[in-house]
């Protein structure tokens, strides 16, 4: 028989080749003097150790679970011995709900990979399981343990790798190794497009053009600074609602999300309500933004939009939309107002998945402690912004079996580029963070829950306390949301005064929000029974069909103003139009040119 070898000059030899360069490379920039790189390592260190002495303490309920391992493997190896002599035997273990790795046929029907696994699934199982089961660690050791054993044992899937993963040998095989070339110039794009840790394409960048495909609804800027610039959308109606409504999208996003395609934008179904529709768009901030802080996203942001508004539209008081972070800033805006013992400019306030306390901040929690948060202040200092690069790695290896390892394996082993998604497109499409603002959000908001103390966080002089705000507010979260968990963003609302209601969508942190009527997809419950836990509150829940846009525009109806007035004209003489929408800050890419 003759030996295989691989050289350079056959498909699979290159990818060999440059692959183990590649990770050599990955490597030593991972173990280098990245600060974050340390310190995640040092807390991962600190926190098995943990672990170890508290297993150490029962090694009988260890000898116990180990036992359990290898009974259950040595039935996996009867299982497929029998398998071998008859494909038709059931496996053992089956996939667990909802994961789609092992969805080719031949991870069932071959029996050396139906064991490979069965055992793999078998040992993740057992794993977790240990975790679970050993007592004297605490929560949140436990908490970033499991994230980091999950992490571990999803990266070894036998997925994952070119010799383990039939679907892949099948393709190289018929591709004579061409997949595999494709993919190693995939990855080397995606590689150089990276920051510190290796951000993975989700859908084909030339995929969408803004202003084209995406953020397409007719409108103008009509203001900007070196915070944001404020987009005023034309009316489609011949008279509009008197009291105009501000969007204020998260400043960690670009704002499109809102005003995707038209079948599935707010901002444009918005205005078709009647709505005369104001929006800020971030900058995508720099070197030369470092030092523009949460105040200034306040007092230069959102309090200046409110100013704007009113000179071009002449009323005082807006309706405001705050998403997700964007609505911590709402909050903390109209507690500025009242801390300033000045009249609300905000007659409603609508908050979509928000966070106000942050004492259960979704699984983004295991990288909130003080080395980690230290580490990144470290790094962001020298290079005065927060990467957005490297925010959207860590948000996507939150559900890295379905926004990361899925990529690798269909880019770089399978050789083909994603789909089109829209969605996906605007997740990949990353904005920088302040350092400044970075500090404070990881700091005072996630580390120290400062927001949630009356006069903690100041802005100028004043201390705000958001017990005081008493605009009337709306409430979305989403019951799948990973980031804004529903049960936090409800327990936030408790802290606002003023009428409160309160809606629990389904889907997601996005698709439960990006929720169009015309698809009648997902619906949402509602209660408005006194309760002391989100659990309480759910039992009491009525579900509805249907989208929550129409129901909030009917909780909306009140605060819409006396009467109707002539559609808007875009802009006015003291603040024309000064491009079209989607305008200039949304069009920046990263690394953004200094």
């Amino acid at each position: 028989m003759q030996q295989n070898t691989f050289n350079g000059n056959d498909p699979i030899g290159q990818f060999f080749n440059w692959n183990e360069t590649i990770w050599s490379e990955m490597q030593k920039a991972k173990l280098g003097d990245n600060p974050v790189s340390q310190a995640l390592s040092q807390v991962n260190s600190d926190d098995l150790q943990v672990f170890y002495q508290a297993v150490s303490t029962n090694p009988m309920r260890l000898l116990d679970m180990q036992m359990q391992w290898w009974q259950g493997q040595l039935a996996i190896c009867q299982n497929s011995m029998i398998k071998n002599m008859d494909k038709s035997t059931e496996s053992l273990v089956q996939d667990p709900p909802g994961d789609r790795r092992f969805k080719h046929q031949a991870w069932k029907d071959e029996p050396q990979f139906d064991f490979m696994r069965q055992s793999y699934l078998h040992f993740a199982k057992s794993l977790t399981d240990m975790l679970e089961v050993v007592e004297g660690i605490p929560d949140s050791v436990r908490e970033r343990l499991k994230f980091t054993f999950r992490q571990t044992i999803n990266a070894l899937s036998p997925s994952n790798f070119l010799w383990s993963n039939p679907e892949v040998l099948q393709r190289t095989l018929e591709e004579k190794g061409a997949n595999l070339i494709k993919g190693l110039a995939l990855f080397q794009e995606d590689m150089a497009a990276s920051a510190d840790t290796l951000k993975i394409r989700m859908t084909r960048q030339a995929a969408f053009k803004l202003g084209q495909d995406l953020a397409t609804t007719p409108g103008d800027v009509v203001f900007r600074n070196d915070i944001f610039e404020l987009i005023q959308y034309a009316a489609t109606t011949k008279t509009v609602h008197q009291t105009p409504l501000l969007i204020i999208p998260p400043f960690i996003n670009k704002f499109y999300i809102l005003d995707l395609k038209e079948q599935n934008s707010l901002v444009a179904w918005l205005r078709d309500q009647g709505h005369t529709v104001f929006i800020m768009s971030w900058r995508n901030p720099g070197k030369a933004q470092a030092g523009n802080g949460f105040s200034d996203l306040i007092e230069s942001g959102t309090m200046e939009a409110i100013r704007v508004i009113e000179q071009i539209t002449s009323e005082k008081e807006v309706n405001a939309i705050g998403y997700c972070i964007g609505g911590t800033l709402l909050a903390a805006t109209q507690a500025v107002y009242a801390a300033r013992r000045m009249k609300s400019r905000v007659k409603s306030a609508t908050y979509l998945t928000t966070l106000l306390d942050f004492t259960q901040p979704g699984e983004v929690g295991v990288f909130i402690n003080d080395p980690v948060v230290s580490a990144i202040e470290l790094v962001n200092e020298s290079q005065g912004y927060f990467d957005g690069r490297q925010m959207a790695v860590t948000f996507s290896l939150l559900r890295e079996n379905s926004l990361y390892w899925n990529y690798y394996i269909d880019n770089y082993l399978k050789g083909q580029e994603p789909s089109d998604f829209d969605i996906l497109y605007w997740n990949s499409d990353s904005t920088n963070l302040s350092a400044t603002c970075a500090s404070f959000l990881l700091r005072e908001l996630y580390l120290n829950n400062r927001l949630s103390q009356p006069g903690a966080v100041k802005v100028g002089d004043f201390g705000i306390d958001l017990s005081k705000v008493k605009t009337p507010s709306y409430f979305l979260s989403t019951k799948e949301d990973h980031i804004a968990l529903w049960d936090a963003t409800f327990k936030g609302s408790h802290l606002l005064g003023g009428d409160k209601t309160l809606v629990l969508g389904e889907s997601g942190h996005v698709a439960g929000v990006v929720n169009p009527p015309s698809k009648d997809k997902y619906g949402y419950w509602l209660s408005d029974a006194a309760f002391d836990n989100p659990e309480q509150w759910l039992t009491t829940a009525k579900r509805e069909a249907g989208s929550w846009w129409t129901h909030w525009q009917q909780w909306a109806t009140p605060f819409l103003g006396d009467k109707q007035v002539p559609a808007r004209a875009v802009g006015s003489a003291e603040c024309p139009a000064l491009m079209p929408a989607p305008g200039q800050y949304v069009q920046q890419t990263l690394p953004v040119a200094e």
